[in-house]
């Protein structure tokens, strides 16, 4: 790997250390017993919800599927 940026940093009062020119608001810290920190970034997203309309047309279709109330096959032959 290529070092990108080098510089000293210090703790400040609260024992923080603040990183210059940062890509990512979030890492993920790891601290090892001699000293070493190692910071892999991380990008928070939040989860997707699925809707309480769409729940419930899932519900209906596998009741409709476990009825045997299905339609023809689909040819995916073409792809």
């Amino acid at each position: 790997m290529q070092v990108v940026n080098n510089y000293i940093a210090h703790t400040d009062s609260k024992k923080r250390i603040t990183l210059r020119k940062s890509k990512f608001k979030y890492y993920d810290v790891k601290e090892y017993d001699n000293g070493c920190l190692v910071l892999e970034p991380r990008e928070l997203v939040k989860p997707k919800d699925v809707s309480n309309k769409a729940l419930e047309v899932m519900d209906e279709s596998i009741a409709n599927f476990e009825k045997g109330k299905v339609s023809a096959s689909v040819d995916l032959s073409d792809f």
